[in-house]
């Protein structure tokens, strides 16, 4: 690491108070270009730290950077991972106050929830099958707090990889038998087709992406806990929404899941 104690410390509470009252900021490699990556986990681990501190619950996790194309662009081997709390949870079909938000984009996923823990190192697709309690749709709202939604890699880690709000859907469907690949993903913004998609784009398979942050948290000496809902990466490109859009996800035999935001 190449950024003190104290100096990790400022940058969450600047992060986490930006997201809180809904204001941006300039990315923060432009004041510190010489942060690594144990940084920026180091920043992200005190946002959290923040949050629990208040009372809140860690329900579960997120994959960012899922793409094999992305990761080459952007220099990288494995996908970025952030967490979510409870107070992220929005319920299928409600409204969204946009005015909690800077510049939310939503993404299309598949979401796992968990029967038993998930540890590293040497967790792979087929682990994560074997700990699926089931998979459903799920609608990932990120909201970047730098300004223009403008970053760089080590930027957007310590900023909880843009966590900001998250719907899954109401129908639990078994993995048995299930090719998550090939399901088919419509996002529908307004009533017309924003982005398709298929499970295959996330990692060649949405539970490789689980099995990489099982990877990463084993690393760090943390594993998925049982009953974690965990967003594997979005399938298509993230779409702009704002006051008055509605979105609607249709994930091929897992069902939809719908938001408003007003």
């Amino acid at each position: 690491m190449s950024l003190s104690p104290d100096t990790v410390a400022r940058l969450a509470e600047h992060l986490e108070t930006c997201e809180l009252e809904a204001r941006d900021t300039p990315k923060i490699t432009d004041e510190h270009p010489d942060m690594d990556w144990a940084d920026a986990y180091a920043i992200q681990d005190a946002i959290r730290a923040r949050k629990t501190a208040r009372g809140a619950r860690i329900v579960g996790y997120k994959a960012g950077l899922t793409s094999h194309a992305k990761m080459r662009q952007m220099g990288v081997d494995s996908p970025v991972f952030g967490f979510l709390v409870d107070a992220f949870d929005v319920a299928d079909g409600s409204g969204l106050d946009t005015g909690r938000l800077i510049h939310p984009k939503v993404e299309p996923e598949i979401a796992f929830v968990l029967k038993r823990p998930l540890a590293g190192p040497g967790c792979h697709a087929a682990a994560v099958l074997a700990a699926t309690d089931f998979v459903t749709t799920g609608i990932e709202v990120i909201d970047s707090r730098y300004r223009d939604f403008k970053f760089d890699l080590k930027s957007v880690i310590a900023d909880n990889t843009s966590a900001s709000r998250f719907v899954i859907g109401a129908r639990a469907v078994r993995v048995d038998g299930l090719d998550l690949r090939t399901l088919g993903v419509v996002l529908e913004k307004n009533g017309r087709v924003a982005a398709l998609g298929a499970g295959a784009a996330v990692l060649g398979h949405p539970a490789a992406a689980v099995a990489a942050l099982a990877n990463h948290l084993g690393a760090r000496g943390e594993s998925i806990p049982a009953g974690s809902v965990v967003l594997s990466g979005g399938v298509t490109e993230a779409v702009a929404v704002a006051k008055g859009d509605h979105v609607r996800l249709t994930v091929q035999h897992l069902g939809s899941a719908s938001l408003r935001f007003e």
